[in-house]
Order: C-alpha cells, then sequence, then structure tokens
C-alpha cells in the first residue's frame, strides 16, 4: 500500500506520512458502514456517543500543544493561531453534546380538518445514515471536528477524507475517538487518491456527503451523487466589506487586519474587497497598509510568527501573478506585492484594483486585500454584490441607518457590523449563498442535515 507524504509548508521538508487506502479498502469500509446502519440492533445508544464525546475532549485537552504544534507544522497556520483553532476544536466537540439535546421532534396536530380527527402525531429525528467527508487544510482540525464529530454524536458512521496537504490533524482525531471508545468500524480515516475519492464520495451506499473545499470540486462531485444522497457544499467567496464615513477607523484597522491576513488570508471568508467613501479611500488603505508590513511572516512553527506560509509553493506564484496583474492595469500597491520566498508572499494592500482583475472578481486565497473608494454607497453596495459569490460581508459605520441598509441589501449570508467579514463562532448557521455553496454549515445545523424526521400517526 502506498503511503502520502506530508510537507511543513515553510521549509518544504517531509514531517510524516500517511497510508493511502486504495478502492478494495474504501469498499469494504462503506459495505461496514452500511451495515452498521441497515441493522439498527448496531446503533449506538445517545448515551454511549455522549461519553465518548465528553472522554474525546478530555484526551484533545491533554494533548493541546501537540495538536496546535501539528496544525502549525502541517498547515502553516501560526502557532497563535493554531492554539485558537484547538481550543475552537474541543468547544465544538462539547457543543456537539449540547446540541443533541435540542436534536428533537414535536407534535403535528391533527384534528384540524375532519379527516386526521382521532389522532396523535409525532415526529422524532433518527440518523440518516453513512456520512463521507471530505474536508479542506486551512482549519485542519476544527473542520474535521464539524464534519466527523458531529457524525459521531447523531449516530452516524462516517468515512472522512482530509486533504492531502493536511492529513495527521486528522488522523490524530480519529486515533482520538477510537481511544475514547468508538469502535473503529463507526469511523474510518481515508487517505486516498482523486479517482478512489470520487468512486467513495458517489457510492450509493452514501447516504450524506459534506465538502469542503474548492467550487469546482465540490459543484462537480454533487453532480455525480447517486440519487438519494443528500449533501452539504462549502465554498468560499470574495468578501465585501462597506465602510461609511462615519466609521471608527481607528477601531477598524486592526479588525480589517485580522480579517485580512489571519493565515495569510487562506480562509474562505476572508476579507477581499474593501469599499470606503472616495475622500478616505487611500487613508484608509494606508493606514491598512502601514499595519500590515509590520505583520511577521515565517515558519509557523516559530512563536513570533503572525503570518506563514501559503500551503503550497504554486499557490505564492498564482497570488504573485493576480497582483501583477492588478497592479499593470492601475492598482496601486502600497504594502507587500512581493514573494519573500518560494513559500511565502508579503502581506499586500493594493488600492483601486481594476473591477474586471482576478484579485477583484476571485477568491484569492491569500495575504492580499484591495480597497476601492466610491462616491455613492448604493453603488458599492451593487459592487459588493456584482460576483456569482455570497458569503459573508460586513459594515463599518457608526449610523444605524446605514448598518440596517447594508445588513437588508448585501446579497451575504451573514453581514457583520463593526465587525470583519471572517467572524464565526461554531454554534452559528455558516453558509455560502449561490456558487459560495449548498446547505447550512455550524455544528447545530450540521447536525440536524445529518438526521431525518420521522413521523407516527397513532389512531386512537
Amino acid at each position: 500500500m502506498s503511503t502520502l507524504e506530508v510537507i511543513n509548508p515553510f521549509d518544504l521538508q517531509a514531517i510524516g506520512s500517511v497510508r493511502l487506502s486504495d478502492w478494495e479498502t474504501v469498499d469494504k469500509y462503506l459495505k461496514d458502514a452500511h451495515g452498521l446502519f441497515r441493522n439498527r440492533n448496531n446503533w449506538l445508544p445517545c448515551y454511549v456517543r455522549i461519553e465518548i464525546l465528553k472522554k474525546t475532549a478530555k484526551l484533545m485537552q491533554e494533548r493541546f500543544e501537540a495538536l496546535a504544534f501539528q496544525i502549525a507544522n502541517e498547515g502553516g497556520k501560526p502557532l497563535i493561531d493554531a492554539r485558537v483553532e484547538v481550543a475552537r476544536a474541543i468547544d465544538g466537540v462539547e457543543l456537539c453534546i449540547k446540541e443533541l439535546s435540542h436534536l428533537a421532534g414535536r407534535e403535528i396536530p391533527m384534528d384540524l380538518t375532519r379527516a386526521g380527527a382521532g389522532r396523535l402525531a409525532f415526529t422524532s429525528r433518527e440518523p440518516i445514515g453513512p456520512v463521507v467527508a471530505v474536508s479542506a487544510f486551512n482549519h485542519p482540525l476544527n473542520l474535521i471536528v464539524h464534519q466527523v464529530a458531529t457524525a459521531v454524536a447523531v449516530g452516524c458512521p462516517v468515512l472522512v477524507k482530509p486533504a492531502d496537504d493536511t492529513p495527521l490533524s486528522c488522523q490524530a482525531f480519529v486515533d482520538i475517538l477510537h481511544e475514547a471508545g468508538l469502535p473503529e468500524e463507526w469511523c474510518r480515516f481515508v487517505a486516498c487518491d482523486i479517482p478512489t475519492a470520487e468512486k467513495m464520495v458517489t457510492d450509493p451506499r452514501v447516504a450524506f456527503f459534506s465538502f469542503i473545499g474548492s467550487s469546482r470540486v465540490g459543484w462537480m462531485l454533487r453532480s455525480k451523487l447517486a440519487p438519494g444522497t443528500r449533501c452539504a457544499l462549502e465554498h468560499g467567496g470574495v468578501a465585501p466589506v462597506i465602510i461609511e464615513d462615519s466609521a471608527d477607523v481607528e477601531a477598524m484597522i486592526p479588525s480589517l487586519l485580522k480579517g485580512g491576513f489571519y493565515h495569510s488570508g487562506q480562509v474562505c471568508v476572508s476579507v477581499q474587497r474593501v469599499f470606503a467613501p472616495q475622500s478616505q479611500a487611500e487613508g484608509i488603505a494606508r493606514l491598512l497598509a502601514d499595519s500590515a508590513s509590520k505583520l511577521v511572516v515565517g515558519n509557523a512553527i516559530e512563536e513570533q510568527t503572525e503570518c506563514g506560509p501559503l500551503i503550497r509553493p504554486g499557490e505564492v506564484d498564482r497570488v504573485a501573478e493576480w497582483v501583477k496583474e492588478a497592479e499593470s492595469g492601475g492598482g496601486k500597491i502600497l504594502c507587500g506585492g512581493e514573494k519573500l520566498g518560494d513559500t511565502t508572499y508579503a502581506p499586500t494592500v493594493l488600492l483601486d484594483s481594476p473591477a474586471d482583475a482576478k484579485i477583484s472578481t476571485m477568491e484569492i486565497f491569500g495575504p492580499a486585500v484591495s480597497v476601492y473608494g466610491y462616491e455613492d454607497i448604493d453603488a458599492a453596495i451593487e459592487k459588493a454584490n456584482a460576483l456569482p459569490f455570497a458569503f459573508q460581508a460586513s459594515v463599518f459605520t457608526r449610523n444605524l441607518d446605514v448598518a440596517m441598509k447594508c445588513v437588508q441589501n448585501l446579497d451575504a449570508s451573514a453581514v457583520m457590523v463593526n465587525d470583519h467579514t471572517a467572524f464565526r463562532v461554531d454554534w452559528m448557521p455558516f453558509a455560502g449563498r449561490r456558487q459560495s455553496g449548498y446547505n447550512v454549515g455550524g455544528i447545530g445545523y450540521t447536525m440536524h442535515d445529518m438526521t431525518q424526521d420521522k413521523m407516527a400517526v397513532i389512531k386512537l
């Protein structure tokens, strides 16, 4: 059986490896998962699942620093942020336990007409069936919790394929689940090649498909799902920020800095397009550039690093090409705009990039933010809404009317007021609209989607 070598994305040195599963192995895993679900005597009682998840959270807490280092080492997320991710992942496991108490049915009134009289009806929720989860590299532990711990919580057997760049954190979490008492056949770690992954995802034994990653791959896989397979897709956006002239600029800059350059911009709701009043746009852009230019770029495993590498050298080249394209079209580079090495790119702020440039129309997934001046806020909102992607957006203002205008008119699943677009807590709904995704993420919402209603109608 072949292996997948894992490297540190900063120095490109090997840090570990995982075994790749072939189709014969995956087919057996699917057969086991299908059999577990079809025989209801095999289902794990809720209290058993709760005990497993409680022990899982405890084991994660005991291994906190090791898990954080692993996130930084394989994924390039700075240690300071990797520690936040571990804390969120532990909280996420505990949140799965809490959400189980809300996963309930309801009474259905039956005597609304004569036809239903004399009957009592109620619903309950039960697991949907085998889950296949395909995950992304940028939050290699917390995303796995969102896709796998949720399935375990509701009683679905689950197979999880991590991103090829970051399989070690996923494998560590699956191992912890098993150590906590979850039988191995209920959760399988599947690192595999693309043809095997596609065959697994589109297998008719799969009841629910959870995907986090590129829109090109996600929508393609959705088009090939077997009849009856439900799914949730989480892709990226080109997140817009509207700044109104009453905004508290001093408080706003650190927020934009975090939202734009956290994990070197490798976040699906990272700040990318900032629309500011024409008279303030250059000043705001220069303040942001001044702060961005002071960020420490380096190996994510070093304590002082604030911006780590991009996940692959090819991504550095791509970001450099996009920034060069914007500059060639008239955009002004106020800071950065250069490769710092084969694996890192300087935090970059541009002013007035061309409207048709890639940085203005596509998700850059890198450390670059573009600021645009506007004369009319309605026109700025129209530009913010002009792309086929819609995820989270934000507005900075002290004016309640302006805040509500943006909340009502921005095409986004969430609009943050006086906060950056990348804000998230794990119990809120998290969803892309249009080409940015399908269905709703967030732990409680995912658990709901991984279950289904069953109704009992009793004739009295």
